[in-house]
């Protein structure tokens, strides 16, 4: 219940704050008198920008199976299977949520949680991490996951991805008519103008945007790994295994799943990453001692 308020919540307030800013600018009556009417493309903007969003959310757990191939367990498959559910389900418990099922997918060391319900989600751990960490280790990887999903990061992070693509596909239809009308002096309608404007601009503030929802995932980040100090009591073992990672090849996950997993990118594309530098990390968690 609460997701759906902050859904229709977050929809009232987009739909609220976009209506105040073209009135204040005089863009509704400007684009209404063009022959664009202003509520259609608003309501066009929010049914794209959430919807995209939302469908992904819900069919997270299957894009994730198929795009890394991660098997389920249940625990009978072996002792090591049977020591990484209970342990997922040990944390759930401990984090307040429901068990959620459990994975495991061949690849470089990672891990992530994914699904649109906390009660119902997906964590998967890859046979790298699981051949190359302690359990100790594993565990604390398993602590920070398991509050991405005590945290709703999943559902929030689609709420922020729906709004910047509400923006995006709104004043990328608002740039393109100015555009067309100004440069290409369309006199009736709208011409091909628009409609590469159009094109241009939602590339240009889709990067832009991006910027917005990596940021935020790399604050989600943060919490996470202290949530996973939290469960384990001490933020030790986190620290262990994000050195670890640091001397290991991280990775191995398709974008879908990217923003739930636990590695770390840094250099030039540091803007654009879903986490912050490992030894960021590391730093965060070594003040909590």
């Amino acid at each position: 219940m609460k997701r759906v308020l902050l859904l229709i919540a977050t929809n009232f307030a987009v739909v609220l704050l976009l209506s105040v800013v073209a009135s204040v600018l005089g863009i509704d009556q400007w684009l209404n008198a063009n022959g664009i009417n202003f509520g259609s493309l608003l309501l066009l903007s929010l049914l794209m920008g959430f919807g995209g969003s939302f469908i992904s959310l819900i069919m997270s757990k299957w894009i994730a199976k198929m795009s890394t191939g991660a098997r389920t367990i249940d625990g009978s498959e072996g002792t090591n299977e049977y020591w990484l559910v209970q342990t997922v389900h040990k944390l759930a418990d401990e984090a307040g949520v429901g068990h959620p099922e459990v994975a495991i997918y061949d690849g470089p060391p990672n891990a992530f949680a994914t699904g649109a319900f906390k009660n119902d989600s997906l964590v998967a751990v890859s046979t790298g991490l699981l051949d190359t960490m302690s359990r100790e280790e594993v565990e604390a990887v398993l602590g920070h996951e398991m509050t991405h999903v005590s945290n709703g990061d999943m559902v929030t992070l689609t709420l922020v991805q729906g709004v910047v693509n509400t923006f995006v596909i709104f004043l990328s239809r608002v740039v393109g008519l100015v555009v067309d009308k100004a440069v290409f002096r369309t006199e009736r309608g709208v011409g091909p103008g628009f409609y590469v404007t159009v094109m241009v601009c939602q590339l240009l503030f889709g990067i832009l945007a991006s910027l917005i929802v990596a940021w935020f995932s790399r604050r989600r980040e943060f919490r996470a790994d202290a949530g996973s100090a939290k469960l384990l009591g001490t933020p030790r073992p986190m620290i262990a295994a994000l050195k670890r990672l640091g001397g290991l090849e991280s990775g191995g996950l398709p974008d879908s799943v990217k923003a739930f997993g636990i590695n770390s990118e840094s250099g030039l594309f540091q803007l654009f990453a879903t986490h912050p530098p490992i030894e960021v990390r590391i730093a965060a968690l070594e003040a909590r001692q």
